[in-house]
């Protein structure tokens, strides 16, 4: 029989390996998962895999899909490293495209390229003061800040469908809940003629370089860990537990949603939540909390979703499948980090070792 023993000491082996041998169980999952469904796995396998990278075009595409995700990943390493769990960061995503949106509406044929700075500071602004309240309530009141963030989601959601059915919808457009389309000048700028990749990919990419300086080459960065880990310790140390928490929260803004409505949405709509927050969690945790290692998985989980896509509307399969293959990656990595820890051994019908 197969028995799970403890390592001496931590595997370094499968503490990079595990994502690698969960994506390849996830794969095989897949396989299974096509042929259950009457599915040619190898067609489903060329969707998911080789059409997001397969033209120049593609490639933009993915990486229009990954930008958010790896800022909000990045804003989210910092709170999991702290010992801060925010699973919010739906919400703060949320909150800062409205914020972002409502700077753009401001806009009209006048207005200069001026604006553009002004709307990303905005979506920060309302990010950081969305993830606020989850600081506040933790700081002052020890309130949970797993089920607060996760409670503001929805009530951040309620405010963006309040706003696009109500006051902000567009007067010209036929009834649908929906702003007006913003000014052109609002536009983030494109990078590449006939594609929609923004600034916000550079930004990104600049994020996690400024992420990888803070925690690995600042003493902030080291403070705000330990903070976080070790209350005690870090007071001892003359941290502040208190800043760790406050920095952390305040960190996973909302310029994610700001690049978003300005970028390649154009407007407010009640499907501003795409699951960026919450799939950026599995992207934080598949790059192991390191600023490489999240830009790697954030380009892996954007193909999830372009290959979701396109298999619902050239394989005929439901648009669920993205969150089952996010699902499924999530779990495998989970029991696949077990290895760290543990080894595999098989024990004869005796107790003894083969």
């Amino acid at each position: 029989m197969l028995k799970l023993e403890a390592r001496p000491e931590a595997s370094r082996l499968f503490v990079f390996g595990s994502p690698l041998l969960a994506l390849a169980i996830t794969v095989l999952i897949g396989v299974l998962l096509f042929a259950a469904l009457g599915k040619d796995p190898v067609r489903g396998l060329q969707v998911f895999f080789w059409e997001p990278i397969k033209s120049p075009y593609a490639l933009g595409e993915l990486a229009v899909k990954a930008t958010p995700l790896l800022l909000i990943a990045l804003g989210l390493a910092v709170c999991f490293r702290s010992n801060v769990w925010n699973i919010g960061a739906e919400g703060q995503f949320v909150i800062g495209a409205v914020a972002a949106g409502g700077v753009a509406l401001l806009a009209d044929k006048a207005t200069g390229p001026w604006i553009v700075p002004v709307i990303l500071v905005a979506g920060v602004l309302g990010g950081m003061a969305w993830a606020g309240i989850t600081a506040l309530l933790r700081d002052r009141f020890n309130a949970n800040e797993i089920l607060v963030s996760l409670m503001l989601v929805y009530v951040a959601t309620l405010l963006l469908g309040y706003l696009v059915y109500g006051p902000w919808k567009d007067p010209m457009g036929f009834n649908f809940p929906q702003t007006k389309m913003f000014e052109p000048v609002t536009q983030m700028p494109k990078l590449f003629t006939g594609s929609r990749v923004t600034i916000g990919l550079p930004l990104a990419l600049l994020g996690a370089a400024l992420l990888w300086v803070f925690l690995f080459r600042m003493r902030a960065g080291f403070a705000l860990q330990v903070g976080g880990l070790a209350p005690a310790a870090a007071r001892y140390a003359g941290f502040s537990s208190r800043r760790a928490l406050w920095t952390a929260l305040l960190i996973s803004g909302g310029l994610a949603g700001a690049l978003e409505v300005a970028g390649p949405i154009g407007q407010l709509t009640p499907y501003v939540p795409a699951g960026y927050g919450f799939a950026a969690i599995i992207v934080a945790f598949v790059g192991r909390l390191h600023p490489v290692g999240m830009v790697l998985s954030a380009l892996l989980m954007s193909m999830f979703y372009i290959g979701g896509e396109l298999a619902q509307s050239r394989m005929g399969l439901p648009k669920s499948l993205t969150g089952v293959f996010q699902g499924l990656l999530l779990f495998t990595l989970l029991a696949c980090d077990t290895l760290i820890a543990y080894r595999v051994r098989w024990v004869g019908a005796r107790g003894g070792r083969a």
